[in-house]
């Protein structure tokens, strides 16, 4: 029998096979029944840090994401100090004498509006429509906002950069030469950057990539015209 097969029959959840492994948040589940402002620390800090994480994976900067992470927790009775990076964050949690610390991590991140959007009404919302119900109810709720998709596929999305940057080499005096060329680039670059976060290539690789291959793109169109 393999691993996923031992932890099925003794009635466990089977463990994520991914490199960046999942977090099972539903795991620190100790009531039921318990409403959100009254669980334990754990619990209350486990959506702290999972409102944090899916914020800082639509592209938010870390002053938003730590003004959510702290309306939450001062919703959930809780001190929260926090240090965001780029693709990470590590909070503490203080209640009642007690602290509870976790690390969290992305294995890549892109700019979602609606998701975003779903997020910050989210959090707005926290106090006075979520912290009575349950911490699993909560969960679920976050499970449907991280489940929402993008609007546009890679290749609408890298015409949409394209236009978008060859636009602005026209405001800053470009002639018909670096507009083409920008035009390709951009597209290019911005259309392969879709489709490595589609099979969740890490942030610095999408990044780097892409804009390599823009460079690229744009100095063999330059070279051809020429």
């Amino acid at each position: 029998m393999t691993a996923k097969s031992n932890q099925t029959a003794r009635g466990t959840r089977p463990l994520s096979e991914k490199h960046h492994m999942q977090i099972p948040w539903y795991d620190v589940i100790v009531s039921e029944e318990r409403q959100a402002d009254h669980a334990t620390l754990e619990e209350r800090a486990s959506l702290v840090g999972r409102v944090g994480i899916m914020l800082l994976a639509c592209g938010t900067g870390a002053w938003r994401v730590r003004e959510a992470m702290n309306t939450v927790a001062r919703a959930l009775r809780m001190s929260c100090s926090a240090d965001i990076g780029l693709i990470s964050l590590s909070y503490t949690c203080f209640s009642n004498n007690h602290a509870y610390s976790e690390v969290l991590s992305l294995s890549q991140s892109g700019v979602n509006t609606d998701k975003l959007d779903a997020l910050e009404r989210f959090v707005r919302n926290f106090e006075k429509q979520y912290t009575t119900e349950t911490v699993r109810e909560i969960h679920h709720r976050l499970d449907q906002i991280q489940k929402m998709s993008g609007n546009y596929d890679p290749l609408r999305a890298g015409l949409a950069a394209a236009l978008a940057c060859c636009a602005f080499v026209f405001l800053l005096g470009g002639g018909p030469v670096e507009m083409v060329c920008c035009f390709v680039g951009a597209g290019i670059g911005n259309w392969l950057r879709g489709i490595m976060i589609r099979r969740s290539w890490t942030l610095l690789a999408c990044i780097g990539v892409s804009v390599a291959v823009a460079c690229l793109a744009y100095f063999l169109v330059f070279v051809d015209w020429k």
